[in-house]
């Protein structure tokens, strides 16, 4: 059963319409999509949508449901960062991310520019300790069900980003292992589902999925579920590392995904 529920438009960062990511989407022969746009951050307007926007964002994911209905299941998301404005329109799930966290009155970026940026960063708002980051991350992260009222964890350790050809964090060591299991742990506690994310891979800075394999065996160990979503910036990426994706979970332990439909989040055999 072939669904992406983690993809963008032109009403962020995307490149593609509503229309045309739908439409790519069928001729790749998804049973059904779901549009996630980055939830409202009024602080970073460049990478997410407007109070202004959002609403025709939402309307416009309504009329390809409807224009598609019989052919392909479209459902209305939302990818909430941690500092997203409250949506301003009817999401069908929502996806729970950290891409900044607030420092001295900041909104400093995890993910984005070069790694002698981020390294830049750690300097001057952790004095250099880049486990200091990675905790403060992490455990930023375990809050989102309550802050973002997600039911999906995107890219648990997009942190990592930039470190398969940069190296910028040691994830061997005991400190980063430890903030990094918690946040598992607590999470699984409250039954959120883990995105198994190949975006980092279409855009070149990966060879392999989020979560790294030793966070995947975590999950698969604290009872936690799992899906796979490719982050799509771009139609011709929807299903861009699906298959690493696949053995990735396989690898862990896994032998079921979640799918959403109409009735709420169902598990399918991964096969």
């Amino acid at each position: 059963m072939l669904q992406n529920l983690h993809t963008h438009t032109v009403f962020a960062d995307g490149k593609d319409t509503v229309a045309e990511m739908a439409e790519a989407a069928i001729e790749k022969g998804f049973s059904s999509l779901g549009f996630s746009e980055h939830g409202i951050t009024d602080f970073d307007p460049e990478y997410s949508m407007s109070l202004e926007s959002a609403p025709r964002y939402a309307a416009e994911v309504a009329k390809a449901k409807k224009k598609y209905a019989g052919v392909m299941e479209i459902f209305c998301g939302v990818e909430q960062d941690y500092y997203s404005l409250e949506p301003n329109f009817n999401c069908d799930y929502r996806i729970g991310s950290v891409h900044y966290i607030k420092k001295d009155g900041e909104y400093v970026i995890v993910d984005g520019g070069s790694a002698e940026q981020l390294i830049l960063r750690i300097e001057k708002y952790w004095g250099g300790d880049r486990m200091a980051m990675c905790r403060e991350y992490y455990e930023m992260v375990s809050r989102l069900p309550e802050i973002t009222k997600c039911q999906i964890i995107g890219h648990l350790d997009v942190i990592t980003k930039l470190n398969e050809l940069h190296g910028v964090f040691d994830t061997t060591d005991a400190k980063y292992r430890e903030a990094a299991f918690a946040a598992v742990d607590r999470l699984c506690a409250k039954d959120m589902i883990f995105e198994i994310n190949t975006g980092a891979i279409a855009r070149g800075t990966r060879t392999t999925p989020y979560p790294a394999p030793e966070l995947l065996s975590r999950i698969r160990e604290k009872g936690g579920r799992i899906l796979f979503t490719s982050d799509c910036h771009d139609r011709i990426n929807l299903t861009c590392g699906r298959e690493l994706a696949i053995a990735a979970a396989l690898n862990a332990g896994f032998n079921e995904y979640a799918v959403l439909e109409k009735d709420g989040f169902n598990t399918y055999p991964i096969k």
